[in-house]
């Protein structure tokens, strides 16, 4: 397996696959982070094991305010974006094409778990999974619109790991 495969390629986030991580199974006490610390950052569930693998991706954008719930393979993949409004530690989601609502609870860390950097916990969402992850460098600064989301995350796929 190659380091680096492609990880998010489709139509808001380009959905790739990274290869082999040394993955480590030790664990830090975890430290608790800002509930804002889970936006402006690309969050996955785990690293793919091959092109086919899904991917669960979580991302929220402070700017416009808006995110996606993702789930994608190198080869087939589903979205659903929303816009949000965030109040302390939680986040306030409105699907843009149903108009659902729902609150879901925030919690970012520190933690150092299967190779990242960084711990998301979201409860009370209907959409992806319950624990992301995500690594130093994965921050999406200064995305304004969807195309500046792409090129920041074609910059993590292009970039040797």
């Amino acid at each position: 397996m190659t380091k680096t495969k492609t990880l998010l390629a489709l139509i808001l986030i380009t959905t790739a696959a990274y290869g082999a991580w040394n993955l480590r199974s030790d664990r830090e006490a975890l430290e608790p982070a800002e509930p804002k610390d889970a936006l402006d950052r690309l969050w996955i569930d785990h690293m793919p094991k091959n092109d086919k693998d899904i991917i669960n991706v979580f991302v929220a954008i402070t700017e416009q305010p808006f995110g996606v719930f993702q789930a994608a393979s190198q080869w087939k993949g589903n979205f659903e974006l929303f816009r949000y409004e965030m109040h302390g530690g939680e986040l306030r989601l409105i699907f843009g094409q149903t108009n659902e609502r729902e609150t879901v609870k925030v919690r970012a860390s520190k933690c150092s778990e299967k190779g990242m950097d960084y711990c998301l916990e979201l409860d009370g969402a209907s959409r992806g999974v319950k624990r992301y992850y995500s690594m130093k460098g994965w921050e999406i600064d200064g995305a304004h619109t969807i195309d500046d989301v792409r090129a920041r995350v074609d910059s993590f796929v292009n970039t040797p790991q």
